[in-house]
């Protein structure tokens, strides 16, 4: 797959997670599975935008692995957080 092949697919894809966020928050009634949806939607867009558009898929993989923590830990610390409140 070439790079401007991978990147609209990338772009197209996180076009569409825009929309399912829209959707998901449209309501207004965000109770805990609408929340903890919307940030699986955000943490998944933060990891294409991270690895896609800013390189870090190529980057040295101590930076690589520290992201990829920093986007699974943050979410579910959030997730903990929405479901204990």
């Amino acid at each position: 797959m070439t790079t401007s092949t991978r990147m609209t697919a990338v772009w197209t894809v996180l076009v569409a997670a825009t929309c399912v966020s829209w959707v998901l928050g449209a309501t207004h009634r965000a109770g805990a599975v609408s929340a903890i949806a919307l940030l699986a939607v955000a943490f998944v867009k933060v990891r294409l935008i991270g690895l896609h558009f800013m390189e870090i898929r190529g980057a040295p993989m101590a930076l690589r692995v520290v992201f990829e923590i920093y986007v699974v830990a943050v979410p579910t610390a959030l997730s903990v957080l929405v479901l204990t409140a």
